[in-house]
């Protein structure tokens, strides 16, 4: 299973036709589901803000499950993106979606109940504040933003908001055997768990190579692509899926595959803010190629009564007890491991002949369909929140992917600034640190304004 980002991407688009719980929603998957007639009063109208990759990915897991879901709208700065997923929107449902440039148009419609956002990272905050003060559910990719300050931002906006419905697409929270693993965890077997270890190791990441600034693709909009990130010239490199390595506009692998596994790490052990965060690493496996953030890394974040370390690697598959990505609890009597795969127990053993501490757990099958079933899972619950009018049913809430965004990102200031930072959870900001608390900052540029919540 534990398929790259890139390739559940592209499976994804192949394979389809809080929350304080995990996965609550029944599959709607199945072969009659659009044999049913929903009427248009019954319709979900649905527009997407950045169409290319996890945006499209995440809106045709609503087409495809839910038939009184409808896509109206389109928006992108791309306008070959545009032209493809319009006509991807139109094989599916046979209707065109009205397409834009500029997301601020399509929110200006009248016939438009939930907007999907899959821009990158920077534009996140902006989007999103738009599109909940304008009255529109919002399912946000993740990280919800690589800076703190967004973060902040995004919760108080959507605080005011509370009628809106507010999903993160953090879906491994819909994943039916996270549930399971998170049961056996609270049933105290493992006995203390004094460290949490969460990792993705990303072996088909290649180095990503140098190439000269040029003028930006026919049709895009680069300005609009921009955004508030710093004025540059336009560079392949910096624009459609790399745009996750360079500090304008993301974070790395830290809160690009961060936010998944420390989230669930964070649930599982009922915390949710550091005492104190270090991290070392680097540009070790490639240092010649074009990204700036670290292609492997370590990250040891201090909370009460445990400690938790995130690795990171590119270019390496074998990460820890030989998985790709996952989450490992390790309590005196036995560690508990989960990944997109499944979960096992691995227990101790006594220092004399008495035998295990804790009766071998053999690994549990996969509980699904693979990565595409969850986020069909996360989708569904989505909907399932705004036809019920109820958050609390939401698998994955704005309050849980700020809680894990703000935890990645801190991981990224301790390897900027290269020392050991202590956070201080009342004031929200590192304590005697003023270097480290720059990088809390959004520093919005070219005329754009950090959104007033």
């Amino acid at each position: 299973m534990a398929n790259s980002r890139r390739n559940f991407i592209r499976n994804s688009a192949a394979a389809l036709a809080a929350g304080s719980t995990l996965a609550t929603s029944a599959s709607a998957n199945n072969s009659s589901a659009f044999s049913k007639t929903v009427a248009p009063s019954d319709k979900l109208r649905f527009g997407v803000i950045g169409c290319k990759g996890m945006g499209w990915a995440d809106m045709k897991a609503h087409l495809t499950s839910m038939p009184e879901v409808d896509c109206v709208a389109l928006a992108d700065v791309d306008q070959s993106v545009l032209d493809e997923r319009s006509k991807n929107v139109e094989e599916l449902r046979g209707n065109k979606p009205q397409t834009f440039k500029d997301y601020r148009k399509m929110l200006e419609m009248k016939d438009l109940d939930a907007v999907i956002i899959g821009t990158p990272d920077h534009w996140h905050c902006m989007a999103f504040c738009d599109s909940i003060s304008s009255g529109r559910h919002v399912y946000c990719e993740k990280p919800i933003s690589a800076r703190i300050e967004e973060c902040n931002v995004m919760l108080r906006a959507a605080k005011r908001y509370p009628k809106q419905m507010v999903q993160v697409g953090q879906w491994q929270r819909s994943g039916t055997h996270y549930t399971q693993a998170h049961n056996y965890l609270k049933s105290g077997k493992l006995g203390n768990i004094r460290l949490v270890k969460v990792w993705a190791y990303q072996g088909w990441m290649n180095p990503v190579p140098v190439v000269p600034d040029s003028a930006p693709p026919a049709g895009v909009d680069y300005d609009m692509w921009l955004g508030p990130a710093t004025k540059r010239p336009f560079n392949q490199n910096r624009f459609h899926f790399n745009f996750r390595w360079f500090w304008d506009y993301a974070g790395g692998l830290m809160t690009d595959w961060g936010v998944h596994e420390i989230d669930i790490a964070l649930f599982f052990m009922g915390v949710s803010a550091p005492k104190s965060i270090m991290a070392s690493g680097g540009k070790l496996a490639y240092p010649d190629d074009a990204s700036e953030t670290p292609d492997t890394l370590q990250a040891v974040f201090e909370y009460d009564n445990f400690n938790m370390l995130w690795e990171h690697a590119t270019g390496i598959d074998g990460g820890c007890y030989g998985k790709t990505e996952g989450i490992a609890f390790i309590g005196n009597n036995a560690t508990l491991v989960v990944n997109r795969g499944g979960w096992e127990i691995i227990p101790e053993t006594k220092r004399n002949d008495d035998g295990w501490k804790v009766n071998k757990v053999e690994a549990l099958p996969y509980q699904g369909k693979g990565s595409a079933d969850y986020l069909q899972l996360h989708a569904q619950n989505f909907v399932d929140a705004i036809k019920k009018n109820d958050a609390s049913i939401l698998n994955c809430g704005i309050e849980t992917g700020a809680v894990a965004a703000i935890n990645a990102a801190m991981g990224n200031v301790a390897f900027r600034t290269g020392r050991k930072l202590y956070w201080d959870a009342a004031n929200g900001n590192f304590k005697n640190d003023a270097d480290a608390n720059t990088y809390l900052k959004a520093n919005y540029n070219n005329g754009w304004k950090l959104p007033n919540y």
